[in-house]
């Protein structure tokens, strides 16, 4: 069971660091292209996954939470090169 959870625990590793390192680069490559291009558009374009807000209220204090994940075109060949990184790595 222990392995089944390090599996699981490693794959949602995986695609957030993929998603992450992806959507970095897609952004700076659409820093580094010139606006009005379509190949600009194609990296640059992008989906937001939300969880929250949640607010909770009590009365000695308050929270929110949140988080929010840009995912673009990158993000999928982030993915893969973070996989294949942590495959040859662990």
């Amino acid at each position: 069971m222990a392995v089944r959870r390090r599996r699981l625990g490693l794959i949602a590793l995986v695609m957030f660091l993929g998603i992450l390192v992806g959507t970095v680069v897609g952004q700076v490559i659409g820093l580094l292209l010139p606006e009005g291009k379509v190949i600009r558009d194609v990296f640059v374009n992008s989906t937001d996954l939300h969880v929250g807000p949640l607010h909770v209220d009590f009365v000695v204090f308050s929270f929110t939470l949140g988080f929010s994940l840009r995912v673009n075109l990158m993000s999928a060949v982030g993915i893969f090169l973070v996989a294949l990184v942590l495959r040859w790595y662990w």
